[in-house]
């Protein structure tokens, strides 16, 4: 089963909790048990398991990542957003998890975020739920 959703980003960089929206594709595949995939088709965006409940952990990785590949580097590509190919290239654009009794299996303070690095943007969200 696949499904998919869009978010409207509002930050150059930003960390968007995405949980919500794929445990309501998971839990409405009628899939019990197997994996699902988040998958971002950009190249300036990626996707990740992190903490949630403390909001500063998002501030933290974004600022993080802002200092080991700055905006304004020295780089070959030149339309400006050199730096958000190299973060998105860093987190990765998918990520698989386990479903087990019809939902995703997560610890008690992660969550799924949809990194946004040159945003604002609109970004879409694919979520396939597979049997097994």
């Amino acid at each position: 089963m696949l499904g998919s959703f869009s978010i409207r980003t509002t930050r150059r960089s930003q960390l968007v909790d995405i949980t919500h929206e794929v445990r309501e594709i998971v839990r409405s595949s009628g899939i019990d048990e197997g994996l699902c995939v988040v998958y971002v088709p950009h190249t300036t965006a990626g996707v990740t398991v992190n903490e949630n409940a403390d909001p500063s952990v998002k501030e933290d990785i974004s600022n993080t990542l802002e200092k080991l590949i700055p905006h304004r580097g020295n780089y070959a590509h030149l339309e400006g957003n050199a730096d958000s190919h190299i973060k998105s290239a860093v987190v990765g654009p998918s990520l698989v998890l386990i479903v087990h009794n019809g939902d995703v299996i997560l610890g008690t303070w992660q969550g799924i975020f949809l990194c946004e690095f040159d945003g604002p943007r609109n970004r879409t969200v694919y979520v396939r739920v597979m049997k097994g």
